[in-house]
Formats: C-alpha cells, sequence, structure tokens
C-alpha cells in the first residue's frame, strides 16, 4: 500500500455507528495540530468513502492522501474518515445527512454521492467536494450547485496508457482489465484501455487479445451490457482474487485492475502465479504494492489525479476563493496519466517512448478514446489512425 509519511502531533481514534438504512460507519479523526497558535481558520473535514475505506491502495486512498497533503500545510485543520460499508446509494446519501451538521467541508468519494443536491441545498454554509461524479436531483438530472465542487475525470485516457503497456508488455498476447463495478468511471476505465490494447495492434503490431470472462461481464447503469471484467464489488478481494486467478488461466500476464480493495485479490493471483506475469495499478502509484519478495508485479500504473485536486479545493476553501461547479478533468490539466519514474515502474524504454507519444495526442485532443458515454466505441475512436 502506498505510503504517505505525515507529521502528526495529535491523533484521535474514536469509533462511531452511522444510522443511515440500519449500517455502520466507521470514523477516526486526524490531525496535524501543531499548537502554534495559528489564527488561521481551521477547517473540520470529513471524508465519505465507499466500502473499501480510505485504505484501500487506489481511488479512496488518492483522495484521502490529498487531504493530509492539505492538513499538513494546514495544521488546525482535520479530518475524519467517515466508511459506509454497504455501497447503496441511499446508504450513501444517509450517511451524508447523518454527518453534514458536524463538519465545514465534506469529500464524497463515489459516483454513489451524486444524489447530494438536497443535502447540499439545505446546507448552504457547508462545502462539499463531490469525486467521480456530477450532483443530481431526486429525478436523477444533473445540477449545478454554489457549494458542491463536482470533479469526474477522463479515466479512458489513464485507461489508454494501460492499454498500451499492456499491449506493448505481454508475452502470451493475452491481456486483461478487471473492474469493480460498472460505474461510469469503472466503464471508462475499461473502454480506455481497449482502445489503448487496439491502438497498440494497429500501429505498433502488438497482436494482443483483450480476454473478457462472460460470466463477469458487467452492466452499466443504463442497464446495457458492457462485457468485460467485473467483481461486482469494491470491497471483495476474495473474488478478486477468484477472477484474477480466472484470467491467468486464460493466459493473462498482464492484467489492469480498477477495483478498490477487490483489487488486492487479483494482486495476491499474480503474485502467486508461477508465470511472471503483471498488474497494472489504478488511480495512484501502486508500486509498493506490488512487492513479492525481492520482485515487484506492478508494471505501471494509471493516475487519475484526485488527490492534488483536492487539496487545491481544499485550499479555495480556506482561502474564502471557492467556486462551486461541475468539472470534467483530464491529461489537459495534468490530471490524468501514467507512471513512467524510474524505479516505479517496469516499462522498457522503448514503450514509455511510444506511450509518451500518444499521450501527447491525448492531450492535445488528437486521440479521444472511447468512454461510456461518449459515443464512440475500443473499436473506432477519434484519432484510432493518428500517429
Amino acid at each position: 500500500m502506498k505510503k504517505r509519511i505525515i507529521s502528526m502531533i495529535a491523533c484521535l481514534a474514536a469509533a462511531a455507528m452511522l444510522a443511515g438504512c440500519g449500517n455502520g460507519g466507521q470514523q477516526t479523526t486526524q490531525s496535524a495540530n501543531n499548537g502554534t497558535g495559528s489564527s488561521e481558520k481551521a477547517l473540520k473535514i470529513a471524508i465519505v468513502s465507499s466500502s473499501s475505506g480510505v485504505d484501500d491502495g487506489s481511488f479512496n486512498q488518492e483522495n484521502y492522501n490529498g487531504i493530509l497533503d492539505f492538513i499538513a500545510e494546514h495544521p488546525s485543520s482535520s479530518v475524519t474518515p467517515v466508511q459506509e460499508p454497504t455501497g447503496d446509494t441511499a446508504a450513501a446519501i444517509q450517511a451524508v445527512q447523518d454527518i453534514v451538521a458536524d463538519y465545514d467541508a465534506i469529500v464524497l468519494d463515489g459516483f454513489q454521492f451524486a444524489g447530494i443536491t438536497e443535502i447540499a441545498n439545505d446546507n448552504p454554509g457547508k462545502k462539499f467536494i463531490l469525486v467521480d461524479s456530477f450532483p443530481s436531483d431526486s429525478s436523477g438530472n444533473e445540477t449545478t450547485l454554489d457549494n458542491v465542487y463536482a470533479m469526474q475525470f477522463k479515466e479512458q485516457e489513464g485507461g489508454f496508457l494501460a492499454g498500451m503497456a499492456a499491449a506493448l508488455t505481454t508475452v502470451t498476447k493475452k491481456v486483461a482489465v478487471v473492474n469493480g463495478i460498472a460505474f461510469p468511471s469503472n466503464v471508462n476505465y475499461q473502454y480506455g484501455f481497449m482502445s489503448g490494447v487496439n491502438y497498440a495492434n494497429k500501429h505498433y503490431g502488438t497482436k494482443a487479445e483483450i480476454v473478457e470472462l462472460a460470466s463477469y461481464a458487467g452492466t452499466d447503469v443504463t442497464g446495457a451490457n458492457v462485457g468485460g471484467n467485473y467483481i461486482g464489488s469494491f470491497a471483495d478481494p476474495a473474488n478478486g482474487k477468484v477472477v484474477g486467478d480466472a484470467l491467468i488461466k486464460e493466459g493473462c500476464d498482464v492484467i489492469f485492475v480498477a477495483a478498490g480493495s477487490s483489487g488486492n485479490g487479483v494482486f495476491t493471483a499474480v503474485k502467486e502465479s508461477a508465470a511472471k506475469d503483471y498488474v497494472i495499478g489504478c488511480d495512484t502509484d501502486q508500486y509498493d504494492d506490488g512487492v513479492n519478495g525481492s520482485e515487484n508485479v506492478i508494471l505501471t500504473s494509471a493516475l487519475k489525479v484526485m488527490g492534488k485536486n483536492d487539496k487545491r479545493v481544499l485550499g479555495d476553501i480556506i482561502a474564502g476563493t471557492f467556486k462551486g461547479g461541475n468539472f470534467t478533468l483530464g491529461a489537459d490539466t495534468d490530471s490524468t496519466g501514467y507512471v513512467s519514474a524510474e524505479g516505479r515502474c517496469q516499462l522498457s524504454a522503448d514503450a514509455i517512448e511510444k506511450i509518451n507519444k500518444a499521450y501527447e495526442l491525448i492531450k492535445n485532443g488528437t486521440i479521444v478514446p472511447a468512454a461510456n458515454f461518449n459515443g464512440l466505441t475500443p473499436d473506432n475512436f477519434t484519432g484510432i489512425d493518428a500517429e
């Protein structure tokens, strides 16, 4: 799991139960109050996560680390993680309702928190950071709120780079992507990955096959079958290992994992494999999670730069310059990418050169990979012929 070092003199741990729909939530407060007597406004921050929690080594932890970075620079502020254990949308909204009175700013991790419009309207003095979704009303219509900074990401861009990395590395010529639940962000990763594999096959003759297990096909939020390999949860590493083992048995030697803590099971499957197989990490640099004795199973990681944006928006709140709105962030703002640093990936120099070339084409809009709702397909996306 990605290690983060932060100086904290006060650390309070407490446990509480959330009343929402009878589901429990765990809360512990982290602060970095250095006792300097700073007159700066202190923010009480909560981060409400999915069932995999803020130590999932991926999506939730990336957001949590951004908050911790903010607190390191604003030590009078504090953060309380709240874990909503079910992933159910009604329970997620209830979890926010239960705590909204107690915090100045609430960071909400995931598509299941889209329905916060009523809560935000009822609490205009509170600030919300919504990650991976835009707010919606009771009819499901998108809303824009003055006190909600909502950010979605072009996950298909990071997925595209992961797909290229897989195709340019595979020896068996079989690769796969494993996801948690077919929320739009996960389908974006899947379609982007497939686009990247197809691009490498077309331009570099890699001939990689994308393996999909029919029994794990996903159904997106519209009810459409999107294929892929979906575990059905972000907090089921046991089933993640089952899926990982099955893909390895099919001959996959590079697997892109976008599944929260369920993905830990895929990591285990790859680590236990007798062959030289790789995982591509997701959302954050997962190289440390890939340690396997004297070796490492991480090929690279697709990046969705959430933490830095969380930190930036929290800084706007404390500076009094916060502005709500709905924003889709991508490569053009350095909010998507992949890990190519020496010692943090195992890509060849040739692969990095080819991926970097494509990344520049994504940045300038020449390549637009397929996504869940952009009308493109992995077989026919914008820029598929660009080089």
